[in-house]
C-alpha cells in the first residue's frame, strides 16, 4: 500500500455568500475539501486552525480586505503558505500587478464558472 494522499483542500474567502457557494460547488467537484470565510480576517484564523492547499480569494471586503490577507499570510508563514488565486472584479493592471507584487500565485475574474477554475486550478498545479 502506498502512503495515503491527503484531500486538496480550499479555504474560499470572500463577503458575497453566493460567491461562496458558487465556488463550493464547482470546487467539490474537482476534488478539493472547502471551507469558507467572509472576509480577510475569518481567513487568517480559518489559515491558522488548517492551513489550505489554497486560498480563493476576493479582494473588496469588510473588516479585511483580500490585499491585506494576502500580505499578512506571506508574511506570516514565507514559503510555506497556500496557492492563492485572486477571484474579482478589480481588472485594471494594478490591481493585477499588486496581487501578483504582495504573493498571489494566479488572478481570475468574476463572473467565472468550472472551466475557468478548472484551468486556474490546473495553471498552479493544484490539479
Amino acid at each position: 500500500m502506498g502512503d495515503v494522499v491527503p484531500m486538496r483542500s480550499c479555504l474560499i474567502v470572500d463577503d458575497s455568500r453566493v460567491i461562496r457557494t458558487v465556488a463550493k460547488r464547482i470546487l467539490e467537484q474537482l476534488g478539493f475539501a472547502t471551507d469558507e470565510a467572509a472576509n480577510g480576517q475569518d481567513a487568517l484564523d480559518a489559515c491558522a486552525r488548517h492551513m489550505p492547499s489554497a486560498v480563493l480569494l476576493d479582494w473588496n471586503m469588510p473588516v479585511m480586505n483580500g490585499i491585506d490577507f494576502l500580505r499578512t499570510i506571506r508574511r506570516e508563514h514565507p514559503g510555506k503558505g497556500p496557492v492563492v488565486v485572486f477571484c474579482t472584479t478589480e481588472n485594471d493592471i494594478g490591481h493585477i500587478r499588486e496581487a501578483l507584487a504582495a504573493g498571489a500565485d494566479e488572478y481570475i475574474m468574476k463572473p467565472f464558472d468550472r472551466d475557468i477554475l478548472e484551468a486556474k486550478f490546473t495553471q498552479v498545479g493544484l490539479l
